[in-house]
């Protein structure tokens, strides 16, 4: 009985891994900070990693996130062949903070805006920070709510398998 029971958990957890390994981003349209309309499809590029970062100016953690991964993003960019696309979710009445925010911090990440949240809802993202980690052929391999100090290097772990 134990011998079937753990045979059936391998294939649970099998069919979960393959799942997870085809799951990929919904079509969705956003903004470049230029005004420029791409679908989130296209964020990703073949052979690369793609961390995404939801975020928002009200947000403190989701700044705290970007700020962390700020101080390893040049040795990440070369080390795992990897791109931070940082995500805005502000909204109508906080969307004029975005390129203040961006340039007040320096952050060298390409920066898209959601404006309308329909990248959000087809993501299924309830709350922010919120991670999104895409493999070099495509697949949605990470997913992760909130920051804490360290999550950072949690992210550099995955990158690192993700690179072997």
């Amino acid at each position: 009985m134990k011998k079937y029971l753990l045979f059936l958990l391998l294939c649970c957890l099998a069919v979960a891994l393959n799942a997870q390994e085809n799951k990929r981003l919904a079509p969705a349209k956003l903004k470049t900070l230029e005004g420029k309309t791409i679908d989130a499809q296209e964020i990703p590029q073949e052979g690369k990693i793609t961390v995404i970062s939801f975020w928002a100016t009200w947000c403190s953690p989701c700044k705290k996130e970007l700020d962390a991964i700020l101080d390893y993003y040049d040795e990440w960019k070369e080390k795992y062949d990897m791109e931070l696309v940082a995500i805005s979710v502000d909204d109508s009445r906080t969307a004029a903070k975005v390129p203040a925010t961006v340039a007040q911090k320096k952050w060298p990440y390409r920066i898209l805006h959601d404006f309308n949240k329909e990248f959000q809802i087809t993501a299924n993202v309830a709350q922010i920070p919120y991670t999104v980690v895409i493999a070099p052929k495509g697949s949605i391999v990470y997913e992760h709510v909130g920051y804490s100090p360290g999550d950072e290097l949690e992210l550099e772990e995955l990158m690192k398998t993700l690179r072997r």
